[in-house]
């Protein structure tokens, strides 16, 4: 089939209901209604773009001078310095290794809002099993995976999210998203029946990421001198998510941007690279933007905008984007793990005194779910939503 067949316009349009039950009802399902009518254009499957063997990228991929990435391996030195942090060793180190880890846990999510975690206690075979999964679907005929599609405005199914115009730049990068819990937010047509095995392995998948999310906050809620149980108490019956990323390579990666650069609205978040994946991931620290080389067997954690609201900034929220490669495709799997949509959030009364008085104002995690969603991936500026202004500001 022609890549131009393969192309998708979609435009949808509704009423957005001023009754909260029903904002809550779109929060829920993770699919927001809008009042405005959304024409998101021609959206080109990568994949097929890429089965094409055009070299020449389609304009809405091609990015404005400032955004291109700078594929030279400037900086690199830098990818060396983001932690690692060994996970047996909180659960069950001594005392001295306790001290040392929890010490690294801190000025990694004060100074990078990223690490690398180790010995996370998931099975190896496991993560070997999600990444077949999930390479499976994608490697469906085009026509297979469109039957679960994304719709505009939505954040499940196959496509790509976060485009809400038709001149907006599109990133070179297929995904596939689902709601995982509670299950209020799931939508089961959206899960795919082929591969067989792939409902039994995310399910097993998201149970021990779950596990590995709480295992973590305990030990961040520990770094700040907080009670182990803080986070967990005061999330509720928390919201996960997964996001699964695959970037085919790219004639000109210098051109294109596999995701754009955005923090995640989460709490946590956990990245899993694909086995023997290209380096994608870049980190902006600063003002330079760092590609993070992936450790065999590990996970990668980052601090999303919930946990950067709560400590009243003292732990970030990082920007970071995906970059692609020319000759190599890149698998990632993404998990996002945020409090309930009905609790109140806002900086800790721990966090905030006079030399450091709040930063952000409180509000409800729905609400900011549903202005994180519904907004293009544009760096930090969505959290502007919380953000007190200051003083002398006009």
């Amino acid at each position: 089939m022609a890549v131009s067949l393969l192309s998708q316009r979609f435009v949808i349009s509704a009423k957005l209901s001023s009754n909260l039950t029903s904002n809550y009802k779109l929060l829920i399902t993770m699919a927001p209604i809008f009042d405005f009518p959304i024409k998101v254009g021609r959206i080109d499957d990568v994949q097929e773009l890429k089965k094409a063997q055009k070299t020449k990228i389609p304009y809405r991929f091609v990015r404005d001078v400032a955004e291109r990435p700078k594929l030279a391996p400037t900086h690199l030195p830098l990818s060396t310095s983001i932690p690692i942090i060994d996970l047996s060793k909180l659960m069950k180190g001594n005392k001295e290794d306790f001290h040392f880890e929890i010490l690294k846990l801190s000025a990694s999510c004060e100074e990078w809002g990223f690490f690398q975690v180790i010995n996370h206690g998931i099975d190896l075979d496991l993560l070997e099993k999600i990444e077949k999964v999930a390479m499976e679907f994608f490697m469906l005929p085009v026509e297979e995976k469109q039957k679960y599609p994304m719709a505009p405005g939505t954040v499940q199914g196959y496509g790509q999210a976060f485009v809400f115009s038709e001149d907006q730049k599109l990133d070179w990068c297929n995904m596939f998203a689902l709601g995982l819990v509670p299950h209020s937010i799931r939508n089961p047509k959206l899960w795919p029946t082929n591969p067989p095995t792939f409902s039994d392995t995310v399910e097993t998948y998201s149970r021990e990421i779950r596990k590995l999310c709480k295992d973590l906050l305990r030990f961040i809620a520990l770094s700040l001198g907080l009670r182990e149980n803080v986070f967990e108490e005061m999330f509720g019956v928390s919201v996960q998510a997964m996001r699964m990323n695959y970037y085919p390579a790219c004639p000109r990666p210098d051109l294109v941007l596999g995701l754009s650069p955005h923090s995640d609205g989460s709490a946590l978040t956990v990245l899993q690279q694909g086995k023997g994946s290209t380096v994608g991931l870049q980190i902006l620290k600063n003002n330079t933007w760092v590609p993070i080389q992936p450790v065999r067997n590990a996970l990668v954690i980052n601090i999303g905008d919930t946990i950067e609201v709560l400590t009243n900034g003292r732990y970030k929220s990082s920007e970071h984007r995906a970059v692609t490669h020319k000759e190599k495709d890149r698998l990632s799997i993404v998990t996002f793990y945020a409090p309930s949509y009905e609790i109140e959030i806002g900086p800790m009364p721990e966090m905030v005194d006079e030399k450091n008085p709040s930063k952000y104002r409180r509000y409800n995690h729905g609400e900011y779910s549903r202005h994180y969603v519904t907004n293009k991936l544009q760096g930090k500026k969505t959290l502007d939503f919380a953000k007190i202004p200051p003083k002398n500001s006009f």
